[in-house]
């Protein structure tokens, strides 16, 4: 049985690791010419992002139903893999707990006859086992030290992959991605935020839980469809969700603000001359940091209390302007004396989720 849950447990860590996600096919654009207004371009790729694609920096690719970049298979977690990499969570915790049941019964059985107790202590005979006929392998300290370390890494390991099963569970029950929940998340801020009375009605829910499970595991091991056309709730058409998101890109334009930089960054996770708070303040995030020379344009779209991440803006003759997005320093920075967008004064510094 152990062995069973070792093949199963390896058999989806390399699926999901080399059949990849799928990916967005390099020039694609939808086979309607007018329905490339609803879709954003990618300009790494050279081609429109599909419905639910997102472009990821570590592949360098459109993934299909990007849902993240898992370091652990050092690839995304998308369109064809999502069942190979929640199968692979699910099965890790139960061959996990079988053996810390292993583990726990064996320390058991050897130490039983091993211990003594007196009055005021416990003594424990590590020497010999108190049997007949002796054991093929000898329990003696150092095993126990082992098993007891072993059953330690299994009992983290169930809890800590567990709970990320039960987090690709819910998304995947309501047929979404971690992306899909956040961008669900902004649109319900965006609406409040500007008071326009709509309501965002996730696309992709089929309104059952089964048929949203069948949309990622199915018998013959294949998704269904393309990874680029979903079947869509009524109501609700192909784009709905595309539509939203380049309502949000609008308004992070919007609502960002201009800095210059005052100080030079030379792009470190921690920085040392920045002072101790931005030393220890350092985003704990995959996302890059982008070097700064003084005198540089930063539209800043968020930003914690010693950093910002915004896109600084590089002036090319090749394409009039082009963007490198990143977290820095706030002390490197000053804020302008005109909005990025609207070139007019800013009243007070905006807040950015």
């Amino acid at each position: 049985m152990l062995l069973n849950w070792t093949v199963m447990i390896l058999y989806n860590y390399f699926s999901a690791m080399f059949v990849g996600p799928g990916y967005v096919p390099l020039g694609w654009t939808p086979e309607k010419s007018q329905d490339c207004m609803y879709l954003q371009y990618c300009k790494v790729c050279q081609s429109y992002k599909a419905p639910r694609s997102h472009h990821c920096r570590k592949c360098n690719r459109c993934v299909m139903k990007m849902d993240h970049h898992c370091p652990w298979i050092n690839n995304c977690c998308g369109y064809q893999n999502h069942a190979s990499f929640t199968l692979f969570l699910l099965l890790a915790p139960l061959g996990c707990i079988h053996a810390s049941f292993i583990f726990i019964m064996t320390m058991y059985t050897q130490l039983y006859n091993r211990i003594s107790f007196g009055w005021s202590s416990v003594k424990i005979d590590m020497s010999a086992a108190k049997r007949d006929p002796r054991p093929i392998i000898p329990f003696g300290l150092s095993a126990f030290a082992a098993s007891l370390f072993a059953l330690g890494l299994a009992l983290g390991t169930t809890i800590a992959v567990g709970m990320l099963f039960i987090i690709q569970m819910k998304v995947i029950l309501t047929n979404k991605t971690s992306i899909e929940s956040w961008i669900e998340e902004k649109a319900k801020d965006r609406i409040q935020y500007y008071q326009t009375g709509e309501t965002f009605i996730f696309p992709y829910d089929m309104g059952s839980k089964w048929k949203n499970f069948r949309q990622v595991f199915t018998w013959s091991g294949i998704p269904e469809g393309d990874g680029l056309d979903w079947p869509v709730r009524d109501g609700c058409h192909q784009y709905s969700l595309t539509i939203e998101q380049l309502k949000q890109k609008a308004d992070k334009r919007v609502r960002s603000v201009r800095y210059r930089a005052i100080e030079d960054y030379s792009g470190v996770c921690c920085p040392v001359t920045k002072g101790v708070k931005t030393f220890f303040t350092t985003p704990c995030t995959e996302e890059p940091r982008i070097a700064l020379t003084k005198g540089d344009l930063i539209l800043a779209t968020r930003g914690l209390k010693h950093w910002m991440y915004g896109e600084k803006i590089l002036i090319s003759a090749a394409d009039g302007g082009i963007r490198e997005r990143g977290w820095f320093p706030r002390k490197c920075v000053e804020k302008c004396q005109y909005d990025s967008e609207t070139d007019q004064p800013v009243d007070g510094e905006k807040k950015s989720k």
